[in-house]
């Protein structure tokens, strides 16, 4: 067998090392159960998965890092070179723990890490996609043999822990509804509320904020088409006329948000038929640059028309929109936030329906319940609000729940 060069893998990978740190470790590192023996970690670019991966092999293999080794599989090397063979070498060397960055780059990878599964049962392997499109759709070829987990963006939280600013545990869904003055109090005696909570719905979502500063909406704006050009065609094989039709629904979207959708008139702003429609809609969701709001709890399988189309996070609708409407704002942040926890659904009455029992209406402080009053289980998420009495609650507290 011939002696296989490394020297740019690992070259890579005691550079990701060197510029990797673990002052700030995402709740989901906790909640991973690092003992599988394949963990699949599925979200949108930017999020922080690179990271999270960096931050594992630092904390566990402290003492050697030699004892793990971290690969993208975009990495050049694999055009000469095939993962097969650099996993055999590496078991050669006694290396057990695996780290594969960007799978979805590497050409029939499901089949590769089941073969490697297979052929090498000492192998750890952890993995990640910057496209949670073609990991999802692995799942049932996978699902014996892996344990998925999801990395969103940064909560509200998250993001005040980031900055150093205040650190906190998760609260549950049952405490803001339940104790959500005391909490509000307690919090809004230790910092400025509003202040942090504008700039995390302007800036705070994707953690490269901080690297990219004031370049930080033109690089969202980058990673947006990122996304299309090379994420979505991970999954369907999309020619380049199609791929411009996923932009244009997107961009249609962004300046109406929140959008309620005439599908018919949406086909022939794009000339496409109306699953094809539902279609790109349905995949910019599962991309998590939309959320779909559906009468009945969302399924992939069964592409319905959505009641309404919101951006997937408040942070894109500044880099997508010139002057993003408060309004849609809120509501963006609020499905955003408690989709992380539950499902979200558009109901007869009020804004949102969570989990098929809480029904909320979005708003300013001035927000009243006209138009849910009398309705058992009935919320106000307000904005403007420090602390709220009886069923108004502070719309940035729900900040809080991941």
């Amino acid at each position: 067998m011939t002696e296989l060069d490394l020297t740019p893998i690992r070259e890579a990978y005691y550079s990701k090392l060197t510029q990797t740190t673990v002052d700030f470790v995402r709740d989901l590192y906790h909640e991973i159960n690092w003992d599988s023996r394949i963990i699949g970690i599925m979200g949108s670019r930017g999020v922080g998965k690179t990271t999270l991966l960096m931050q594992r092999i630092k904390l566990r293999f402290s003492d050697d890092f030699d004892k793990a080794l971290y690969v993208s599989l975009d990495n050049l090397w694999f055009n000469t070179n095939s993962l097969i063979d650099l996993v055999r070498h590496l078991d050669m060397q006694g290396v057990r723990h695996l780290f594969f960055d960007e799978v979805h780059k590497y050409k029939d990878w499901v089949q590769t890490i089941k073969n490697i599964s297979d052929m090498f049962p000492r192998m750890q392997i952890v993995y990640t996609g910057s496209s949670m499109l073609e990991i999802d759709h692995s799942k049932a070829d996978m699902s014996r043999r892996q344990t998925l987990y999801t990395l969103s963006g940064l909560s509200f939280r998250e993001y005040l822990e980031f900055e150093g600013i205040l650190k906190l545990p998760k609260i549950s869904f049952d405490d803001i509804i339940h104790r959500h003055v005391n909490i509000a109090m307690d919090i809004a005696s230790k910092i400025d509320i509003f202040k942090y909570f504008d700039n995390y719905l302007r800036h705070g979502y994707y953690p490269f904020y901080k690297e990219a500063d004031r370049d930080y909406l033109l690089r969202l704006r980058e990673t947006v088409s990122v996304v299309i050009d090379n994420d979505v065609p991970a999954v369907e094989r999309f020619e380049f006329e199609t791929l411009n039709k996923v932009k244009k629904v997107l961009m249609i979207i962004a300046a109406q948000v929140p959008f309620v959708p005439n599908i018919s008139n949406l086909c022939e702003q794009i000339a496409s038929t109306r699953n094809m429609t539902l279609k790109i809609l349905y995949l910019l969701d599962k991309a998590q640059l939309l959320q779909l709001i559906t009468q009945k709890e969302k399924s992939f399988r069964t592409l319905v028309k959505p009641e309404k189309i919101l951006l997937g996070n408040s942070n894109l609708m500044y880099a997508l929109t010139s002057n993003p409407e408060i309004g849609t704002v809120r509501e963006t942040f609020f499905a955003n936030q408690m989709s992380q926890i539950g499902y979200v659904t558009s109901p007869e009455k009020g804004d949102y329906l969570f989990n098929g029992r809480y029904l909320f209406e979005v708003g300013g402080h001035r927000k009243s319940f006209r138009q849910i009053k009398d309705i058992s289980d009935s919320f106000l998420a307000v904005d403007d609000t420090l602390v709220g009495n009886g069923n108004r609650i502070p719309l940035w507290l729900f900040g809080f729940l991941k």
